[in-house]
């Protein structure tokens, strides 16, 4: 799948395009960045109705398949488009950070998520 980062769009709009193709997984934007294997305080989420004409980034398109780890797409989401996301994983009625399996693919990821939200 190709994202399209440009400034006519919301985050919102990039989080629908990404669950379209990973539905048990989610993208949040971070106004600052994290390491990797940790989380990014919810104070500083960036809302969905945020357009990114409001948000320092870059505009481009990236090519994510469903072979990328979590670590490697949010480092491309800062290092193509100068933005801040942190990958949740759907359990049952939940959203978890991935911090801890942040090197599982995402067709892991999305498999599992699937996995858990069947269970309840």
């Amino acid at each position: 799948m190709k994202i399209k980062i440009n400034d006519t769009l919301t985050i919102a709009d990039i989080q629908k395009e990404f669950m379209a193709k990973f539905p048990y997984l989610k993208i949040q934007f971070f106004k600052n960045t994290h390491k990797a294997f940790e989380g990014s305080p919810k104070k500083e989420i960036l809302a969905e109705t945020t357009k990114l004409k409001e948000v320092n980034h870059q505009n481009g398109v990236m090519e994510i398949s469903e072979g990328i780890t979590v670590n490697e797409l949010e480092a491309s989401f800062k290092e193509l488009f100068n933005l801040n996301i942190q990958v949740f994983r759907k359990s049952g009625n939940s959203w978890l950070e991935t911090t801890l399996t942040d090197n599982w693919t995402l067709k892991k990821q999305n498999q599992e998520g699937m996995e858990l939200s069947n269970l309840s």
